[in-house]
């Protein structure tokens, strides 16, 4: 049995009630979270394997990014003047390119991407990419959290939609007996777009089959209901509503063309959700912001995302979380409709939710795995307030987070991972970048 505490800390639980304790502890044993109070119930320091005094740091539950593909940090800095979110952007900048990847090219990518966010208070994110298999491995080795929806890119080659579709079957019949840190979805891409309305049909029966969650871009762009509209006069939403997409779990990212009756759709679905991933949206050009203040008005789970880091270029949830403030509040043409508070649910509790774990994370509570981090308020750009949260988010920095613990295994102690030197990762992965672009060049040169 392992045992530690946590204390001196501000501590925000973010569960039901937003209890938080200015001067609180937090206990772990065996990887599950024991305790949590304010200082005056304190434990006894000798009834614990080891003991961290955190005063000027906030102890918090780990962040959870809804919407990423971590081995597109590849393609870091290579779709400037691109929109990710029309579909002539990704093609050329960067589906023309990944014709050239390997299965070799996706640990070292993915294993730089996951010290990115642990280094900076991620423990859990959702990814939805090929080579579903080396992502996962490279997460197991990373030791954090992740559900991996294997993507399905079919457009318009139905063999090729068939091939995926039994592919991503036998990832998730595979990834169903792994140790829980890394959970099996569907990712078909994008409906209607690169996703035929029969291929879209059998992913939700298999879907079902398997009670696993499906994770796909929605009313990104112009293209989305082109078809849709054509065909039936309704929005993607709509079709897919119609055919029944929404009876299990669904989890959107993007969502910026959502009509009324879309959010009414997604209100009354049983388990629908989306990711607001602002930084993308806003970097992509275009006009529509998801309605992520009507969403969670409709009473739909909305989470935070960073997208790839093609389009965002980082992998910092506290840098999102101040951009979805700010955007939200542009949008609405008013001062915080999404309060702190309301974001920093939106980056824990609300992502788990969303993903369907949050009976597993997303809050210190007694009994949930101890997915922990703690971030350092003691420096420059901090200072005494009544609402900390505020103040996390509006003028801190995921590269303030200083420790994490995921399942309680620190991961991350004083800015430092502890399972593989970050430099070893970074060189792997340098290498891996080299060779991976210099392969595209030379297909380039063939054409």
């Amino acid at each position: 049995m392992s045992s530690t505490l946590l204390r001196n800390a501000i501590v925000l639980t973010v569960d039901g009630l937003d209890t938080a304790h200015d001067a609180g502890w937090v206990s772990m044993i065996d990887g599950r979270i024991a305790g949590v109070g304010s200082m005056d119930t304190c434990p006894d320091d000798s009834e614990f394997d080891s003991v961290l005094s955190l005063p000027g740091h906030i102890v918090m539950p780990g962040l959870i990014n809804a919407h990423t593909h971590s081995a597109m940090v590849l393609f870091r800095g290579r779709s400037e003047g691109q929109s990710l979110l029309t579909m002539d952007g990704w093609y050329n900048s960067i589906r023309e390119p990944e014709l050239s990847l390997v299965a070799s090219d996706i640990g070292p990518a993915v294993a730089l991407s996951c010290a990115e966010m642990i280094l900076s208070g991620t423990t859990t994110f959702c990814d939805q990419y090929f080579f579903a298999d080396e992502i996962a491995a490279a997460v197991a080795q990373a030791g954090v959290r992740a559900v991996i929806a294997y993507g399905i890119v079919q457009l318009g080659d139905k063999e090729r939609g068939e091939q995926e579709l039994a592919s991503a079957s036998a990832f998730i019949e595979r990834q169903r007996s792994a140790d829980g840190r890394v959970i099996p979805w569907f990712g078909p891409h994008a409906p209607y777009v690169d996703n035929s309305e029969d291929l879209l049909r059998a992913e939700v029966d298999l879907a079902v089959k398997y009670g696993c969650g499906m994770h796909l871009h929605m009313a990104c762009g112009p293209e989305d209901n082109e078809e849709t509209m054509a065909r039936y006069g309704l929005t993607a939403t709509q079709a897919l509503s119609r055919d029944g997409f929404f009876a299990g779990r669904v989890h959107a990212a993007h969502c910026l063309d959502l009509t009324d009756e879309d959010i009414a759709i997604f209100a009354a679905a049983p388990a629908a959700s989306v990711s607001y991933n602002a930084t993308a949206g806003l970097r992509s050009g275009r006009e529509g912001i998801c309605p992520a203040v009507k969403l969670r008005e409709a009473g739909v789970v909305v989470g935070l995302g960073t997208d790839n880091v093609a389009a965002n270029n980082s992998y910092d949830m506290i840098s999102e979380m101040r951009v979805a403030g700010l955007v939200a509040s542009h949008r609405e043409g008013r001062a915080q409709p999404l309060s702190s508070r309301d974001l920093v649910r939106m980056a824990t509790i609300d992502g788990a939710r969303a993903l369907g774990i949050d009976h597993e994370v997303g809050s210190l509570e007694v009994g949930k795995a101890a997915d922990i981090i703690a971030i350092d308020i003691s420096g420059a750009g901090y200072s005494e307030t009544p609402d900390v949260e505020t103040v996390l988010i509006y003028s801190g920095s995921g590269r303030d987070v200083r420790h994490a613990w995921v399942s309680g295994e620190q991961l991350v102690a004083d800015r430092q991972l502890q399972r593989r030197p970050f430099a070893e990762i970074r060189a792997d992965y340098s290498a891996t970048y080299k060779d991976f672009w210099a392969r595209v060049e030379a297909a380039r040169a063939k054409a």
